[in-house]
């Protein structure tokens, strides 16, 4: 930005804050054949939950069709859907989990 005064030019620096990265959620969707054990597998294995939580997750998935495994960057946020689908694939099981947005505070 730049102004004058007493016809001496005068600039001004603004400061600007980084941006800070945005953050999105992995959310796993439930399917009729992936058994929930291989979820919980998933979950401690991908996402690093405890075996009490990955049950949590796989439930709450089971029963209302999809749930939060976490929010990360967009960067590692892809990789784990990647991981996911890897070891889906590996089993030959129709498991799914995308990326959501989230609400930025």
């Amino acid at each position: 930005m730049q102004r004058e005064e007493d016809g001496v030019l005068i600039l001004e620096r603004t400061k600007k804050k980084p941006k800070k990265p945005g953050k999105y959620a992995v959310v796993i969707l439930n399917d009729d054949y992936t058994p929930r054990d291989f979820v919980v597998w998933i979950l401690q294995t991908v996402f690093h939950k405890s075996h009490g939580d990955a049950n949590r997750i796989m439930l709450e998935a089971h029963t209302t069709g999809k749930a939060m495994c976490g929010v990360f960057p967009l960067d590692l946020a892809k990789t784990m859907v990647t991981e996911v689908r890897n070891f889906a694939d590996q089993y030959e099981y129709p498991l799914e989990c995308r990326i959501e947005a989230t609400q930025e505070e």
